[in-house]
């Protein structure tokens, strides 16, 4: 995307293309939490996915706080529903911002994409060992292996 007007709107004075400078912002803020925590390999499936959804975290929030961020990136609070509702609240308010454009298009991919990865809803192991038996697989929508990644960055830094 060639570079445009950085106003405070974000939108090229004359009503052109918009740079979606709060997406970028999110997206970068959340690779930064992840290079910190060191927790995947850059480029892998597990990181794009963790970086998806701790960008969309990031950017859906509103709120430049790691609190808030743990919180809804915890695995019972709801996430997906949460972001159904805000990226519809987003659509009422904008609904051809750039940002939301980007926002709805990562949503999409974390949805549609579905990785062979550990069962995350598998019975836990026995013992003193893993809480999760890496060994069992399941097919996981992206999210879903994303999230608890995100989290435990967020948690880390």
């Amino acid at each position: 995307m060639p570079p445009e007007s950085t106003n405070g709107a974000g939108r090229r004075s004359g009503g052109g293309l918009a740079v979606p400078m709060a997406w970028l912002c999110a997206e970068y803020l959340a690779d930064q939490y992840l290079t910190a925590a060191g927790l995947t390999d850059p480029g892998s499936l597990e990181h794009r996915a963790s970086l998806r959804a701790l960008a969309l975290t990031v950017h859906l929030s509103g709120e430049p706080a790691a609190d808030e961020w743990l919180y809804l990136t915890a695995h019972e609070a709801g996430w997906p529903d949460w972001v159904e509702e805000r990226l519809a609240a987003a659509e009422a308010e904008d609904p051809d911002g750039a940002d939301l454009a980007l926002a709805r298009d990562t949503w999409r991919t974390l949805r549609e994409t579905w990785l062979h990865a550990a069962d995350l809803d598998g019975l836990p192991g026995t013992g003193p060992g893993p809480l999760v038996d890496e060994t069992a697989r399941a097919w996981l929508p992206a999210w879903r292996l994303g999230l608890p990644l995100a989290h435990l960055a967020v948690w880390l830094s």
